[in-house]
C-alpha cells in the first residue's frame, strides 16, 4: 500500500514546467533563483515537486537554456532583443506602444498585456515577424507606473471583508480589490479616489486603499473633484502654502521702486475677458517725439514674490499650472497672489517685468528693453469694451497720451456703442492705433507661413447651482487678437534675445515641431470628403493649404469638426531647453513669458532672463529640462481635465433636452458606432451600432462609413443626421444617442 501511494505521488507531475521555469526566469532576468525561490513562486512545496524542478533545472542548463551564475543559483539565458515605450491601452483591453525603436506602433493583444496599465513605461519584445500587416509584440515587464491613484465607484461586498472599485477610466480594465480595512469610511457606492499598493502575482486584480472619499456619484461637485484627482490635479493648497503666501509683505515700497523703471506715469491699461479675476499682463502706449510709438508688455512680476527653495515655489511647480474647469479654476498660486498682489488691478502701483519696444507705422521693431519696472493700470476693460472701440472707430483727433487726460476708468457694464468713450480721447486713439499694428503683425506672421487656428470654443451660462442653463460660442474678434499679437510679440522678442546671445545660455523655449507626414495625409482623406485640398510641396504651401482650408469651412457645418482634426494633425506643443522653433506661429524663438500667474514655466523664463540681464552665467541645462518637461506633463494633464468638464456639462445640458431631436453632423465612425456632433450647441455622443436595428452595418475604414450590408445605406464622416438623446451617464461622461435618420436639409 505504501509503495502504491508512493507511485501515485511521483505521478503528480507539473504540468509544463519547462515553460513555466523559463517564463519565471525571463521575467525577472536581472535575478537569479534557486529551486526553493522557483517553488514558491509555482507555489507547490512537496519533495516530489521540488526534485522535478531540480532535474528541470539541470536538463535546461544542459540545453544552455539557463546558466547558473552561482551554486544552485539560476538565471536566463537571454538571445532575445528588447525594448522600452509608452502604453497607450484602448478600451478593448488592448493597446499599442509608442517606442523610439520603431517607426509605427506596436500592437499589443490583450493577452500580452502582463499587468501593465495605460501610460506606463514597460519593456517589451517584437515579433519578428508581421501579423496581418503589423508589428505586434509582448510585454515582459512593467518599468514605471505612470500612475497609481484612480477615481472610480466602491463596492463593498455583502457579509464579506473587502470591497472592489470600479474604475471610471474606460482605460482601466481591472477593478481594483480593497480590503475592509482600508476603505477609509467609504459607504457602498461612493466616488473614491483609490491607490494602488501591489498587484500579487497569483491575484487576478491590483490591491489597494481608499485615499479619499470624494462624494456621490452625480453630485455636481463630486463629479468636478473626481476629474481633478483622476488627473492627480489638487484642488485646495496645503495650509503651509497658504500660510506662506498670506505672510509675504505685498507692499509697494519705496526701496524696491528705486531698483527699477518707473513707468507709473505712462498710459497702461487692461484688456481680458469680462469674468476674469487675475490681470497678469498691461499694455501701456505713448508716441514719442522722434514719431515712434513706444509699447510696453508689462507682466504681473510674480517672481519677486515666489521665490526658490520655498514652500509656495515648490507648489507652483508641482502645479505648474492653472486648470480652467466650465464652472470654476484652479488657480496655481493662492488668492493673495493671484487675485491681488499680482494682478494689474485697476487705479493700482504694481511691481512688474515688462518688455518695451519702440515701433514704427509698419509694426517694425526700432529698440528694445527688458527689465522689472512699477506701473499703474489707469483702466480695465472687458474684450467687448475694446471691440466696441474697434468697431464704432470713433473720430480721435487728439494724440495727447498723458494719463492727466483720463478722468475716469470706464465702466465693465456700459453698453457697447463706442460713444461713451469718445471723450477720453487717450485710450481710444491707443486702442485703436495698436489694433492697426497688431493687424500689421499678424499679417506679417500670416505670409511667414504661420497657422490661424481661430477654433470655437463651448461656453456655458451656469445658475447659481452651476446647472448648464444654455450654451454660448466664443470666438476671437479683433479686441482679443490685438493682445494676442503684442503677447507673442513679448513672447518672440524675449526668446530671441536670449536665444541669439553667445555663448549659449539655458532657457525655457516653448516649441512646436513640424506636422507628421503621415498626419497630413490622413486629415487630406477626410476634408477630400468635402471637396477640399491640400498641398503638400513644402513647408509654406502646407501651412498656406491649412489656412486656406480654415478659412473656407468657416460657418459651414463641418467647421467643429475639420478645425479639430486639423488641430489634431499638429505636432504638440511643448517646453523644452532645446530651441526648434514654432512651427504653427512661423517663429525661430518661441518662449512663454506673458503670463506668471498661471504658468510655472512663465516664472522660470523671468528668472533666466533677470539672471541674465545681471550678467550672470548659463544656469544649468539638465535642470531646466527636467522643469521643462513637468512642466509639459502637467499642462496636458490639465488640459485633459478642462475636456472632461466640458464633456460632463454637455451631458448636463443634455440631461434637460432628451424629448428633443437635433441635428448633427457624424464627427467619427469606428467599427462599434458612429459619433454625432449636435450643429447647434456642439454637444457629442455616440449612436452604438448595436442600436443600428434597420439593418447589419460594417465598418468601411476606407470610407470612413458604416454601410448596411442590405440595404447599402452609408453614414458617413461629416454627413448630417437627426438624433435623440438616449442616455446621458455623468459618471463615465458618456452620452449616447438614438438615430433618427438621415437629415434631409
Amino acid at each position: 500500500m505504501t509503495r502504491k501511494k508512493k507511485r501515485k505521488s511521483s505521478k503528480n507531475k507539473i504540468s509544463n514546467l519547462t515553460n513555466t521555469i523559463l517564463s519565471i526566469l525571463k521575467k525577472e532576468r536581472n535575478k537569479s533563483f534557486n529551486y526553493k525561490q522557483i517553488a514558491a513562486k509555482i507555489g507547490v512545496d512537496d519533495a516530489s515537486s521540488r526534485n522535478q524542478i531540480i532535474k528541470k533545472l539541470q536538463q535546461l542548463k544542459a540545453k544552455q537554456e539557463i546558466e547558473e551564475v552561482e551554486r544552485g543559483k539560476f538565471k536566463a539565458i537571454v538571445t532575445t532583443e528588447y525594448h522600452t515605450g509608452i502604453l497607450d491601452l484602448s478600451h478593448k483591453g488592448s493597446g499599442y506602444i509608442i517606442s523610439d525603436d520603431f517607426e509605427e506602433d506596436v500592437f499589443i493583444a490583450s493577452n500580452n498585456i502582463n499587468r501593465a496599465l495605460n501610460g506606463d513605461e514597460v519593456e517589451f519584445y517584437a515579433y519578428k515577424r508581421l501579423k496581418r500587416g503589423r508589428r505586434e509584440g509582448e510585454i515582459t515587464q512593467v518599468l514605471k507606473r505612470a500612475k497609481n491613484d484612480y477615481v472610480g465607484v466602491i463596492q463593498i461586498q455583502n457579509n464579506k471583508n473587502f470591497a472592489f472599485v470600479i474604475p471610471d477610466s474606460t482605460k482601466m480594465y481591472k477593478d481594483i480589490f480593497v480590503p475592509i480595512n482600508k476603505i477609509n469610511k467609504a459607504e457602498d457606492g461612493d466616488k473614491v479616489l483609490v491607490s494602488l499598493d501591489d498587484w500579487p502575482e497569483k491575484a487576478d486584480s491590483p490591491h489597494g486603499r481608499v485615499l479619499k472619499v470624494l462624494g456621490k456619484p452625480g453630485e455636481h461637485n463630486t463629479e468636478i473633484h473626481s476629474i481633478l484627482a483622476e488627473y492627480g490635479l489638487p484642488y485646495e493648497f496645503p495650509h503651509e502654502v497658504e500660510d506662506y503666501a498670506n505672510k509675504i509683505n505685498t507692499a509697494i515700497t519705496k526701496e524696491e521702486i528705486a531698483k527699477r523703471r518707473d513707468m507709473r506715469d505712462v498710459l497702461t491699461f487692461t484688456i481680458d475677458p469680462k469674468d476674469a479675476k487675475d490681470f497678469d499682463d498691461a499694455l501701456s502706449f505713448q508716441i514719442l517725439e522722434n514719431g515712434l510709438y513706444e509699447i510696453g508688455i508689462h507682466i504681473a512680476d510674480v517672481s519677486h514674490y515666489v521665490k526658490p527653495d520655498t514652500v509656495l515655489d515648490d507648489e507652483a511647480y508641482e502645479r505648474a499650472t492653472s486648470v480652467y474647469l466650465v464652472d470654476r479654476v484652479v488657480p496655481m498660486l493662492p488668492e493673495i497672489l493671484s487675485n491681488n498682489a499680482c494682478s494689474l488691478r485697476p487705479h493700482e502701483e504694481k511691481y512688474t517685468f515688462s518688455a518695451v519696444f519702440q515701433l514704427n507705422d509698419k509694426a517694425e521693431v526700432k529698440n528694445q528693453w527688458f527689465g522689472r519696472t512699477v506701473t499703474y493700470s489707469d483702466a480695465r476693460f472687458a474684450y467687448e469694451e475694446a471691440q466696441a472701440i474697434i468697431e464704432n472707430n470713433p473720430n480721435v483727433t487728439s494724440s495727447a497720451v498723458e494719463r492727466s487726460q483720463i478722468n475716469s476708468t470706464i465702466p465693465q457694464d456700459v453698453s457697447l456703442t463706442g460713444k461713451e468713450y469718445q471723450a477720453d480721447q487717450a485710450i481710444a486713439e491707443a486702442v485703436l492705433t495698436l489694433d492697426k499694428l497688431a493687424k500689421i503683425m499678424r499679417s506679417k506672421r500670416m505670409r511667414s507661413g504661420a497657422i490661424s487656428f481661430d477654433k470655437v470654443e463651448v461656453k456655458f451660462n451656469l445658475d447659481e447651482d452651476n446647472n448648464p442653463v444654455g450654451v454660448f460660442f466664443k470666438t476671437s474678434k479683433d479686441a482679443n487678437k490685438l493682445i494676442e499679437e503684442f503677447m507673442l510679440l513679448a513672447n518672440r522678442k524675449v526668446a530671441e534675445f536670449i536665444g541669439k546671445q553667445k555663448p549659449q545660455k539655458t532657457f525655457i523655449y516653448r516649441v512646436h515641431d513640424e506636422p507628421d507626414e503621415s498626419k497630413l495625409a490622413a486629415l487630406q482623406n477626410v476634408v477630400g470628403r468635402f471637396g477640399y485640398k491640400l498641398n503638400f510641396k513644402d513647408r509654406k504651401s502646407v501651412a498656406s493649404s491649412l489656412n486656406n482650408l480654415l478659412s473656407e469651412v468657416n460657418g459651414k457645418k463641418e467647421q467643429n469638426l475639420v478645425d479639430t482634426l486639423t488641430i489634431r494633425t499638429m505636432s504638440k506643443a511643448e517646453y523644452t531647453t532645446h530651441n526648434i522653433g514654432h512651427y504653427g506661429l512661423a517663429f525661430d524663438y518661441y518662449s512663454h513669458f506673458t503670463s506668471p500667474i498661471r504658468r510655472y514655466p512663465d516664472v522660470m523664463a523671468h528668472r533666466l532672463l533677470q539672471r541674465y540681464l545681471d550678467g550672470e552665467k548659463s544656469a544649468n541645462e539638465d535642470v531646466y529640462e527636467d522643469k521643462c518637461n513637468h512642466s509639459s506633463n502637467m499642462e496636458y494633464l490639465a488640459t485633459k481635465a478642462e475636456r472632461d468638464s466640458i464633456k460632463y456639462m454637455q451631458i448636463r445640458f443634455m440631461q434637460d433636452h432628451q424629448d428633443e431631436e437635433f441635428v448633427g453632423v457624424i464627427s467619427g465612425v469606428t467599427d462599434w458606432g458612429i459619433y454625432v456632433e449636435i450643429i447647434e450647441n456642439k454637444c457629442e455622443g455616440m449612436v452604438s451600432v448595436r442600436d443600428m436595428k434597420d439593418d447589419h452595418y460594417q465598418f468601411d475604414e476606407d470610407h470612413f462609413a458604416l454601410i448596411g450590408k442590405n440595404t447599402n445605406i452609408m453614414y458617413q464622416l461629416g454627413d448630417e443626421v437627426v438624433v435623440k438623446v438616449k442616455d446621458t451617464d455623468l459618471v463615465k461622461k458618456h452620452l449616447d444617442f438614438h438615430l433618427i435618420g438621415k437629415h434631409n436639409a
